[in-house]
Formats: structure tokens, C-alpha cells, sequence
């Protein structure tokens, strides 16, 4: 007999409902915490995948996107090198592309997956020969890299 939660010996019934519990739970299956864990995880990672999809591809068609999507989810990568917790892994050809663009002037668009499908392909393929053509550093001395920087100056200002 108990009252109020306690045993007839004076202990609480806590130790006896524990291990009732842990008996009507099923071996092998997936706590709750952990499958919330699991989908909040997967949940972040397409977000991720989703960015670094904005920031290159913007204007791109849907049919673009849910191929980088899927893309994305079956090789557990994106095209930015950014992972499912938001964190740089790699500088990827693709971010190497968007920052081309911005050393080149454009500000306001760096969309390099452009509006078409055939535009996509194009950088895609341009990002590829560039991962197995890779470019050498020469070294310039410092007049040759002022006078670059001059040019580059130049060209933002008379444009």
C-alpha cells in the first residue's frame, strides 16, 4: 500500500516506476530528443544550402535551384562550401566566380548562375574547368601591381 507516492517500507516508488518504464520501451528505437535533434540538424543544413543558393543564383530559374537542392542533399554539400552549421569548409570555385565578379566592379549583382538554365550549365562547367585547370601564382613586383591597381582605379572611375 502507498500514500502520497510512498512505499509501505517509507521509500518513494520513483526507483520502481523507472525501471517499469525503461521495460515497456522498445529496444532499438529512436528517442524523441534525438529525432528532433536529428530533423533540427537536417533542418539547418537545407537552410544553409538555401543561402548559399541566394547568393549565387538568385535569378535563377526554380528548375536551377531544386537541381542545386537536390544536389546539395545527396552529396551533403553546396556549392559555396558552406556546411549545414553555417561554417566555411572551403573556398569553392563558385565563390571564387562571385568574388571575380565583385573585383570586376559589379556591386549589385553577383548572380552567377544567371536567369537560364543554359547560363547555369555555362558557370557550372566554368567552375569545373577551373577546379582541374588550376591557375599558377606568378609573383608581380610592386610596380607592376600599382600600376594594376591604378588601371583597375581607373576603370571604376571613368566607368
Amino acid at each position: 500500500m502507498s500514500v502520497n507516492g510512498i512505499g509501505t517500507t517509507g521509500y518513494p516508488l520513483t526507483g520502481y516506476t523507472a525501471r517499469k518504464m525503461e521495460r515497456s520501451v522498445e529496444p532499438g528505437t529512436v528517442g524523441f530528443m534525438e529525432a528532433v535533434e536529428e530533423k533540427a540538424a537536417q533542418g539547418r543544413a537545407a537552410g544553409q544550402d538555401e543561402k548559399a543558393f541566394e547568393m549565387v543564383g538568385r535569378g535563377a530559374p526554380q528548375e536551377v535551384k531544386d537541381a542545386w537542392m537536390d544536389a546539395a542533399k545527396e552529396v551533403n554539400a553546396n556549392g559555396m562550401g558552406i556546411r549545414g552549421n553555417g561554417m566555411m569548409s572551403h573556398i569553392s570555385q563558385m565563390m571564387v566566380q562571385r568574388l571575380n565578379k565583385q573585383l570586376k566592379g559589379e556591386t549589385e549583382n553577383f548572380d552567377i548562375l544567371g536567369s537560364t538554365v543554359e547560363s547555369a550549365i555555362k558557370a557550372a562547367k566554368e567552375a569545373l574547368y577551373d577546379l582541374e585547370h588550376p591557375r599558377v601564382y606568378t609573383p608581380r613586383s610592386i610596380e607592376v601591381q600599382q600600376a594594376r591597381i591604378l588601371s583597375v582605379w581607373l576603370k571604376g572611375v571613368l566607368v
